[in-house]
C-alpha cells in the first residue's frame, strides 16, 4: 500500500553528522546557528541527527542551534536508534531513545530510524524488541513517522519490509556513482522500497564529498555541460528528481556548503531530460574508473579502532592519488596520519569492517595504502 507522504516537505534536508569544528575538535555552535538560519530562512524544514553522531553532541547542537531558537511546530526532526552501538543489552538499547529526548529537548520526533541497518547487526532490533518499543513510541505520539536507515544488499531490505510492512519510510544511499553499484545497489534498493510504497529519505547524495570533487573525467563531463553551477548540485538534484522522495540529506560542514546547496535547493527543480543524459555520461566514466575506495568517511570505522587509524583520510588519500603524483600522495598521507596510526598499524581485529556500512574490506585496503604511502 502507497504511504508517501512527501510532497510538501521541503527536497534539501539538514544532515547534522558533518557539524563545523573548532580548533578543539568541538562543534562550533555559532556557525551551526548561522547555518540553521540560513536554512530556515530559505523555507526548510527537515533535519536529521543520531544518538551517536558527534557521541551524542550532535543532538545537543540541535537543541541549541535549532529546537531552543525556533518554535516547535516549524520544523521537523530526525534521530536515531542505533541497538548496536553504545549499547550492552535492551534496556541500554532503549534508553537512546529517552536520552535523544532529553539531549535535543525537542518533546517528540517527526521521524524515527532504527540506525544502519545490516547483515552483521539486524537481528539486534529483533532480539532487543526494538521494532515493538519504537511502535509503542508512535502510540504515544512521542514519535510521528518511524522506519530503518539501510546499509546492506538488495535482498535483506526485501526481507526487512516484508516482515515490518507498518514502517513508514526507510532512509537509502542513493547517489549516481552508486545508482548501478553491486556494493550499495541504490536502484535496486529504490525500487524495492516503491514497490512496497515506502516513502524514502536519502542519505549520502554526494557520497561523502566524492562527488563534489569527483574524477577528472567526470568534473570535466559536468563542467562542460554546466560550468556555472557547483559539481555537488549535480548529486543532490540526481537524487532530489527521484519519485517518492520525502528529502535528500547533506551534511553541511560550512556555510559555503549552506549557500551552495540553497542556490539550487530553495526552488528545487528536477533534472531536465539533458542534464539526465549527462550525468549518464558521468556514470560512464565512474563505471570505467578502477581502484577507488567506496568510502563515504561516516567514521563509523573509527570509534573504537585500537590503533586510532584515521581509516577514512587514508583512503580519501588513496582516491584522489593521480598518474605520477607519488611524492604528492606520500605526502598527503604523512599530514592524515601525523599524531595518529598508520596503516601499517592495523593489527587485524575486524572492529572496523563489523561497523562499516559499505561492508568494505577495510583491512585489505589498509595493507594496500600502507604498500602505496609508507617508505
Amino acid at each position: 500500500m502507497e504511504r508517501y507522504f512527501g510532497e510538501n516537505v521541503p527536497k534539501l534536508g539538514f544532515g547534522l553528522m558533518r557539524l563545523p569544528k573548532l580548533a578543539d575538535g568541538s562543534i562550533d555552535i555559532e556557525q551551526t546557528k548561522k547555518m540553521v538560519d540560513m536554512f530556515m530562512d530559505a523555507g526548510l524544514t527537515y533535519f536529521d541527527t543520531a544518538y551517536v553522531y558527534d557521541n551524542g553532541e550532535s543532538e545537543k547542537a540541535a537543541k541549541l542551534a535549532l529546537v531552543d531558537r525556533y518554535p516547535r511546530e516549524k520544523y521537523t526532526l530526525c534521530t536515531k536508534l542505533c541497538a548496536w552501538m553504545h549499547c550492552s543489552d535492551e534496556k541500554s538499547a532503549k534508553q537512546q531513545f529517552y536520552t535523544s529526548l532529553e539531549r535535543t529537548g525537542a518533546g517528540y520526533f517527526d521521524y524515527y530510524l532504527l540506525h544502519a541497518l545490516q547483515r552483521n547487526n539486524y537481528k539486534i532490533y529483533d532480539d532487543y524488541h526494538i521494532w515493538d518499543f519504537v511502535k509503542e513510541q508512535k502510540k504515544k505520539g512521542l514519535i510521528k513517522y518511524f522506519g530503518f536507515s539501510f546499509h546492506a544488499d538488495p535482498e535483506l531490505l526485501e526481507e526487512l519490509l516484508t516482515d515490518h510492512p507498518d514502517v513508514d519510510f526507510v532512509q537509502l544511499q542513493i547517489n549516481y556513482a552508486d545508482w548501478e553499484s553491486p556494493g550499495v545497489a541504490s536502484r535496486e534498493c529504490y525500487e524495492i522500497a516503491r514497490r512496497h510504497g515506502k516513502s524514502i529519505t536519502i542519505m549520502e547524495p554526494v557520497k561523502g564529498g566524492a562527488l563534489a570533487d569527483p574524477i577528472p573525467k567526470v568534473r570535466d563531463i559536468l563542467k562542460t555541460a554546466n560550468p556555472d553551477v557547483s559539481l555537488a548540485s549535480w548529486a543532490v538534484r540526481f537524487a532530489a528528481s527521484l519519485d517518492g522522495i520525502i528529502t535528500v540529506l547533506s551534511g553541511m560542514s560550512n556555510i559555503g556548503q549552506m549557500k551552495d546547496n540553497l542556490s539550487y535547493m530553495k526552488a528545487f527543480e528536477p533534472l531536465t531530460d539533458e542534464e539526465q543524459a549527462v550525468i549518464r555520461k558521468a556514470q560512464d566514466a565512474l563505471a570505467e574508473e578502477r581502484g577507488l575506495v567506496p568510502c563515504t568517511a561516516c567514521h563509523y570505522c573509527t570509534d573504537g579502532c585500537p590503533q586510532n587509524i584515521p581509516i577514512p583520510e587514508i583512503f580519501s588519500v588513496k582516491n584522489h592519488q593521480r598518474g605520477n603524483e607519488a611524492f604528492r600522495g606520500r605526502r598527503e598521507y604523512t599530514i592524515a596520519t601525523t599524531g595518529k596510526g598508520k596503516a601499517s598499524d592495523c593489527i587485524e581485529c575486524g572492529q572496523c569492517e563489523n561497523a562499516c556500512p559499505q561492508q568494505l574490506k577495510v583491512i585489505k585496503h589498509l595493507k594496500e595504502c600502507a604498500l602505496q604511502f609508507e617508505e
